[in-house]
């Protein structure tokens, strides 16, 4: 692992005009391909219609897109050594596209479904691609402002893919959701043709190891279709997910072995993981993004189950964690290169969770100002949070290294992200079929017990009580990440170094 010089750090401050044009070309490729990941979530209903099929069928179209999504992004290391970024991130644009345009033109629900996946092949390898372009660009003394350009489009998907969704459904065909991706990510494949520099071949000899990519996607898969059946409403020890869960774990356990064995020649080099920054660093986005992907998955069904919301409405109010969220973290990029990691976490993450604390005081009657000015909080903290985690992954990588660890990092949020949804999903279910012992703990069954009058405010009370029950588990989820970020390293500053510039203590 390399700390950075002093001379290099002088050299390093502020943005040069090439590393904003390939700033801007990630975020125009980045957004669609992210908010893609919710935005067909208020369509699932209007699908099913459509293609008069159940919902459960539905479901895969959904799924199909997460899987192949999670599947791709191993091989992202392996691609961008062998073939160049450049290249690879405008195939993978290219893939999103022509998945779009079919999606939109899909006949059927197989068709559909198909497509998603191909569309969620082309996006699994963009983020990724586009960290690792910042990355290597930007050196570890810029790290922190780089990731907050990647952290705007990761935050805004949960935030805005439900409001534009809902906008879409209301005013248009579903299949607009696909086609205005085209335009939009068209823009982007021009801007990256013209704006990017000629791609240097890093190891034009690469090999890929066939072996890892076959333990290591099939086993992400397994796992997020598991958590994700868990959060579907199946119990923990349903058929659906121990057959996704267990065969995941066990690939997983053996792509490691394997790699292991083989070194810098694996899919991802977990020797990175040796490395204590780089490990506490991921441990803590780990929590962290379970804890905050799962409020983002409570909150929309409390407006719409408890306040009888629409879901464009439901969508709208989640947009303050998104504004507060945009005001903090440009700041919160530059002072994560000042000051370090440690120090910014240790900041954002009590503001965060004060935002989560006031969900965990809901009543019937809480007022939607305070509903509102809560989540406003959870965006300062999280926009604090996400630039520090995210640019404190590389402070102490070798530039050889950023590609692998960035599929390593990818990888974290995407397991952490299904693990936190599916386990608040459960949380919250068995705390409505504890308040409701005569249901299955479905929203559904609980709505037909209901009723009217004096039942249905009732009812109201005994969910508010479960999902306040969901939001302290949350809340839980995200102060255990308190835990490793006190183990990051501290930042130092030397004797010859103006005060500015800082290098990170390797214990």
């Amino acid at each position: 692992m390399a700390t950075p010089q002093p001379a290099q750090l002088a050299k390093d401050e502020g943005f040069d005009p090439e590393l904003k044009r390939l700033a801007i070309v990630v975020l125009l490729g980045a957004v669609m391909t992210i908010l893609d990941t919710t935005i067909v979530n208020v369509a699932v209903n209007t699908l099913g219609t459509d293609f008069d099929t159940s919902l459960a069928t539905i479901q895969w179209v959904l799924t199909a897109y997460t899987l192949a999504l999670s599947m791709s992004i191993p091989i992202t290391g392996w691609a961008v050594s062998r073939y160049g970024a450049k290249r690879m991130w405008m195939i993978s644009l290219t893939l999103f596209i022509i998945g779009s345009v079919l999606c939109g033109a899909a006949w059927s629900v197989g068709s559909l479904v198909v497509f998603r996946a191909l569309q969620g092949i082309g996006a699994g390898m963009i983020m990724p691609i586009g960290q690792t372009m910042l990355a290597q660009k930007a050196g570890p003394h810029r790290m922190g402002r780089v990731m907050a350009v990647i952290a705007v489009p990761a935050m805004l998907a949960p935030v805005l893919g439900p409001v534009l969704g809902g906008l879409i459904i209301d005013h248009l065909s579903w299949r607009w959701m696909f086609y205005v991706n085209v335009p939009l990510c068209a823009i982007a494949l021009v801007a990256a043709f013209k704006m990017l520099p000629r791609d240097v071949v890093e190891n034009a000899s690469a090999k890929l190891d066939v072996l890892g990519l076959l333990l290591l996607s099939p086993g992400l898969a397994a796992l997020v279709y598991g958590m994700a059946e868990a959060g579907n409403g199946s119990g923990l020890t349903s058929a659906k997910v121990l057959l996704g869960v267990i065969p995941g774990v066990v690939l997983i356990v053996l792509f490691v072995l394997h790699a292991l064995r083989i070194g810098d020649r694996a899919l991802v080099d977990v020797r990175l993981f040796r490395d204590r920054n780089f490990r506490v660093v991921n441990i803590a986005f780990f929590a962290y993004v379970g804890a905050l992907f799962g409020m983002m998955v409570l909150l929309p069904l409390y407006f719409q189950v408890v306040k009888h919301y629409t879901p464009l409405h439901s969508g709208l109010m989640t947009a303050p964690l998104g504004i507060g969220a945009m005001l903090t973290m440009p700041i919160s990029g530059k002072l994560s290169d000042r000051l370090g990691t440690r120090r910014l976490a240790l900041v954002g993450l009590p503001v965060m969770l004060l935002g989560v604390f006031g969900y965990t005081q809901l009543q019937v009657d809480t007022a939607t100002w305070f509903l509102l000015g809560t989540l406003f909080v959870l965006g300062l903290g999280h926009g604090t949070m996400m630039p520090a985690l995210m640019g404190g992954m590389y402070r102490t990588m070798d530039r050889k290294d950023v590609p692998s660890g960035t599929v390593a990092a990818n990888i974290t949020m995407r397991v952490g992200s299904s693990i936190g949804v599916a386990a608040l999903a459960v949380i919250l279910q068995l705390a409505i079929q504890d308040a409701f012992p005569q249901t299955d703990g479905s929203l559904g069954e609980v709505a037909k017990v209901a009723g009217a009058g004096s039942a249905a405010a009732n009812a109201e009370a005994l969910l508010t009580d479960a999902f306040r029950t969901g939001f302290w588990w949350a809340f839980g989820f995200a102060a255990f990440s308190l835990l490793p970020i006190l183990l990051i390293p501290r930042i130092k500053r030397t004797a010859e170094e103006p005060k500015a510039e800082e290098t990170v203590a390797i214990p």
